[in-house]
């Protein structure tokens, strides 16, 4: 039998296993039915059989055998004398089976088969990694470290598909060594020079999202519901639960008893500190959940502006902040709000106090109404504030609140 060996091309197939075989029936046939229109500018009396298990194939031709003389169409006919040459036992009418020497070919258009054929294959195993990984964006993955470079890690997944997690990406204290296994979450799947590039991410919310799914059964099994969460990878995250149940206590059974459920997650965050709230449509309240661990002592929110003023006893105030800012900042992308934090006086004696409305022989009747735009309607809720507050809170020149601060100033030093 006149065959051409395929075993290392459909052995690519075998290492693909997600390529089906009646996939890959179909491109080998493909590549050598075009091979054939070359040939013979038609391939409709040709069949390819492939033998997938052995790895081979073989071309049939078929021809109708007619009488001497009477051949019209040399691709689909035969004549006589020249059947009986192949078998003498044919017959005018009969249809001739030949089997078609793939050498015949020619050594060029064979190469030129083969690698038509191994690039028909890279194209589907592309096209296989894409769909795997893009159905799978926003799961959880476990790949294998497999190189550690400066910008990004190369990961190996359990069927050594290669996976990309890059530095901005990783946690900050995040470190990683060869060969060991690590969990992140599918970002997305992008193409570079037409190749699919699988991008991980262990900073996305994603990434928490999954890990409180897969620690908190209530959560996979819907009963409580994760409404926003809001991180600074490594640092800080607020997660806000609502549940559907009233029986379940959607911040309880996150924690877990003793913190059981969420210690794993904050390990797997590299200590990454979670404060789970309850979530609500009051914004006021959700406000004040959102600054947690603070306690707030009152607060204004201007709904249009979005704007919140919260007032805070003198040692909530640094936690109501947090290291660097993250508290408020995260708040502040949980609840839409912006929030502005200030010390509560309230219980301080104060000797009195002085209505604004008593400077306008001395300061601008515009310069007033931006003070109250933001809450300060006396000389005290005005000096309360620093310069660079005022400055940042009004559209007032530096110059101009020096003067102000000194006019309001220069009358309590009187009184």
């Amino acid at each position: 039998m006149a065959s051409i060996n395929l075993i290392e091309a459909f052995q690519e197939f075998k290492d693909a296993e997600n390529i089906d075989r009646p996939t890959m029936m179909k491109v080998v046939e493909d590549v050598f039915k075009t091979l054939l229109r070359k040939k013979y500018t038609s391939d409709e009396n040709f069949d390819v059989i492939v033998n997938a298990e052995k790895g081979d194939l073989e071309i049939i031709r078929r021809r109708m055998i007619v009488d001497d003389g009477e051949v019209m169409d040399p691709l689909a006919e035969i004549a006589y004398s020249d059947a009986v040459k192949i078998e003498p036992d044919f017959e005018v009418g009969e249809e001739l089976y030949e089997e078609v020497n793939i050498y015949d070919f020619g050594r060029r258009a064979i190469l030129a088969a083969k690698q038509t054929l191994a690039s028909r294959i890279s194209d589907l195993k592309k096209n296989v990694l894409v769909k795997k990984y893009g159905d799978r964006v926003g799961e959880i993955v476990n790949a294998e470290v497999y190189q550690v470079w400066k910008k990004e890690v190369l990961l190996l997944d359990d069927e050594g598909n290669e996976l990309i997690l890059p530095k901005s990406e990783q946690i900050p204290s995040d470190f990683f060594k060869k060969g060991e296994s690590i969990r992140a979450v599918v970002e997305r799947v992008d193409l570079k020079n037409n190749n699919p590039v699988i991008i991980l991410s262990r900073t996305s919310h994603k990434f928490l999202s999954k890990l409180l799914e897969i620690e908190v059964p209530e959560i996979f099994d819907g009963l409580i519901v994760v409404r926003k969460i809001v991180r600074d990878p490594g640092e800080r995250a607020k997660v806000a639960v609502e549940s559907f149940d009233d029986r379940i206590d959607p911040v309880g059974a996150c924690v877990g008893m003793k913190g059981s459920r969420i210690h794993g997650i904050v390990r797997e965050l590299k200590n990454e500190n979670i404060d789970v709230i309850n979530w609500t449509n009051n914004i006021n309240l959700l406000i004040q959940r959102s600054l947690t661990p603070a306690k707030i002592t009152s607060m204004d929110i201007d709904q249009e502006g979005k704007h919140a003023s919260v007032y805070l006893k003198p040692d909530q105030v640094s936690l109501a902040i947090g290291r660097r800012g993250v508290n408020i900042k995260l708040a502040c992308e949980l609840t839409g709000f912006e929030i502005d934090v200030y010390r509560d006086n309230e219980g301080e004696v104060e000797e009195f106090d002085i209505d604004l409305e008593e400077f306008s022989d001395e300061i601008e009747p515009w310069i007033i109404d931006e003070l109250k735009r933001i809450g300060c309607d006396t000389a005290r809720s005005v000096l309360n504030l620093t310069a660079e507050e005022l400055e940042r809170r009004t559209d007032l020149e530096k110059e101009t609140i020096d003067d102000l601060r000194k006019i309001l100033s220069d009358e309590f030093e009187k009184e």
